[in-house]
């Protein structure tokens, strides 16, 4: 079994591929913004090299999962100084340790990287096209991609890159600057008003199925890869919203209808051929069940019915 670190190991996605990489028998080391009783945790800002070089000094990681980030478009405008910081330092941080110590990686980029590519986004799109980037957050995460290609090239590093699509389920914590069905579930269950675009489309993908290939390419590593993790569940936003309003019996009175969002992407669709041939993923948790769940979950963690 190997010895694995998670950078982001408190967010949604991190906290059940450490509870799955450890049922696996995997050795697993966690480390986040936040203090936390949890054991082989600590806390660590990987845009601060001193912290994340004394991690590393303590350990030999055979695989690190590196998804700490700033998330999302608006946060990513909003914050642009942490972004820029946490996002493009604390990589080439983690990139300058890896060219040393030889571990191998796991890169967390975004379907964000696409940006209005009209076509299905399949893993090869940018080296066929020249894509331009809507945001800031978008931009951070190709930078990161072109920092991780530029490392293997200059230094043999072995890395792979992963770009998720629309990530959802239990465990993400509502903010302003969430996805957009944790978005809608709270809004919903609190009775506050929000907006619908009707003229976007997205792949989402429940999170159990994602973090299920994400944990298996540790055990079937390519070094150089890149995989799109998403569903095969393509949609409108405004089906989003019916699903919640029905699983948590709110008015349709508390939605806005607009066509589109400026300086966003319209549509998002994938082929998620590749990863289920390499990586195993299935789609085992349907949109309306795990919009359920996600309903479900915040109703227990924020005390509403």
């Amino acid at each position: 079994m190997s010895k694995i670190l998670i950078t982001g190991a408190l967010g949604a996605v991190g906290t059940p591929l450490w509870n799955l990489l450890k049922s696996r028998g995997h050795e697993v080391h966690g480390i986040d913004l936040r203090h936390s009783h949890l054991t082989n945790y600590d806390r660590c800002d990987i845009s601060e090299y001193r912290q994340i070089e004394e991690l590393f000094a303590a350990h030999k990681f055979d695989y690190v999962y590196h998804m700490a980030a700033e998330f999302g478009r608006v946060n990513g405008e909003t914050y642009y100084e942490q972004l820029w910081k946490t996002n493009v330092m604390g990589t080439k941080h983690m990139l300058h340790l890896q060219e040393r110590l030889k571990f191998r990686m796991i890169v967390f980029s975004s379907s964000e990287v696409y940006g209005d590519y009209p076509e299905s986004m399949t893993e090869d799109v940018m080296d066929l096209h020249e894509i331009k980037q809507m945001n800031d957050y978008a931009i951070t995460k190709w930078v990161n991609e072109m920092q991780v290609l530029n490392s293997t090239a200059r230094f043999g590093t072995e890395t792979v890159r992963v770009r998720l699509f629309n990530t959802y389920g239990p465990g993400e914590h509502y903010s302003p600057f969430r996805s957009v069905i944790c978005l809608f579930t709270y809004r919903a269950l609190h009775n506050l008003p929000y907006t619908v675009y009707m003229g976007h489309t997205r792949t989402s993908t429940y999170i159990d199925d994602c973090v299920r290939a994400l944990a298996n390419i540790c055990e079937r590593f390519v070094p150089g890869e890149v995989y799109n993790i998403a569903a095969e569940t393509y949609h409108d936003i405004k089906i989003l919203s019916d699903i919640v309003l029905k699983h948590t019996g709110r008015s349709e009175s508390l939605v806005s209808y607009v066509h589109e969002e400026t300086h966003n992407t319209l549509h998002k669709k994938t082929n998620n051929k590749k990863v289920r041939e390499h990586l195993g993923f299935e789609t085992t948790v349907d949109l309306e069940e795990g919009i359920r769940r996600t309903i479900e979950w915040q109703k227990q963690v924020y005390g509403v019915k």
